[in-house]
């Protein structure tokens, strides 16, 4: 369904954009029907980036992004991306920033009946409207009629999803949707994406959050500037992790019987004592698609050497 072949982004800085910065580089994975497929990484790693491009509110600069093997950047006419926003759709990190505070809430739904059932009769696109929000567990008398401020976040959330079923989506981009609901809410949320990919539709779920993404995903893809540092199968990734970086995010996920602390004195020791051999250098592709060396079947690492520098161990034997 969607594919990204070696995406790259970079971005003009400086005095008089005499500069560039590299936001995202050399990016391939694949997400599939019914499949959810996590991008993690932290502040500034590229996730919010790929996801714009995905949803054409910014251009890459090399690559390809494909949906159904058609190039989406090539989508020039208004019908060709007016298809396209039909089944790819965004939800985003804050809910309120998505409606105006002096309009009601329902707003979001006359505005994709005025774009694509303009020739649908009131009765059947009440129906409609009715089905998409009882999938995501609403109750239209509870929320149609209501302004932004009188819904909680989870609900507003919830309401752009429904927003995105109306049209019959098969690809959903979900950047850090739940980052800024509450705990009971969150659940509820991730129960919905596990449902809706059920029923088929690909998500794309951005996230920092290490805990959400093995929870919900099928596939992850861990980013570090703006770069794939390892990819696979959630279970091979989390249970087998292989990159120092993964490793590193992994063991910092908070743990209850542990203080801040003891997690930081055991990461420093084990820094410290390991041997930061790269075992992958030597198995990275010549060119092609993938840029990453596959080590198992569906994982994938990347040289251990980051952000453009060249690896420290390119000259030696490759353990492992």
């Amino acid at each position: 369904m969607l594919k990204l072949d070696r995406v790259s982004k970079v971005y003009r800085v400086g005095s008089f954009g005499g500069e560039q910065l590299r936001a995202v580089g050399d990016v391939s994975f694949e997400v599939r029907p019914g499949q959810v497929v996590s991008l993690i990484g932290e502040s500034g790693s590229g996730k919010s980036t790929i996801g714009k491009m995905v949803l054409r509110t910014s251009r890459i600069t090399s690559g390809t992004i494909s949906f159904d093997g058609a190039d989406i950047s090539r989508y020039r006419r208004t019908g060709e991306l007016k298809e396209y926003y039909r089944r790819v759709q965004g939800v985003f990190q804050d809910p309120f920033s998505s409606y105006n505070p002096v309009f009601k809430a329902d707003r979001v739904f006359e505005m994709i009946r005025t774009e694509y059932f303009a020739a649908v009769p009131a009765a059947e696109w009440r129906a409609k409207l009715d089905a998409a929000l009882r999938t995501v567990r609403l109750d239209p008398a509870q929320v149609l009629g209501k302004y932004p401020h009188q819904l909680s976040g989870g609900q507003l959330q919830r309401l752009l999803i429904a927003r995105a079923l109306l049209l019959d989506i098969e690809l959903l981009v979900a950047d850090e949707i739940i980052s800024m609901l509450d705990a009971s809410t969150r659940i509820d949320v991730l129960n919905l994406l596990a449902d809706l990919k059920e029923r088929g539709l690909g998500i794309l779920f951005i996230t920092h959050d290490l805990s959400l993404g093995n929870y919900v995903s099928d596939q992850t893809v861990i980013l570090r500037g703006g770069s794939v540092v390892e990819r696979g199968a959630t279970r091979r990734v989390f249970a087998n992790p292989l990159h120092p970086y993964t490793r590193r995010l992994l063991s910092s996920v908070p743990q209850l019987h542990k203080t801040w602390a003891e997690v930081d004195a055991e990461l420093r020791a084990r820094d410290a004592g390991a041997e930061r051999r790269c075992a992958y250098h030597e198995r990275l592709p010549d060119g092609g698609p993938d840029p990453l060396a596959a080590v198992d079947e569906d994982h994938h690492v990347a040289c251990f050497a980051l952000d453009g520098a060249p690896c420290p161990d390119a000259a030696r034997t490759p353990v492992g």
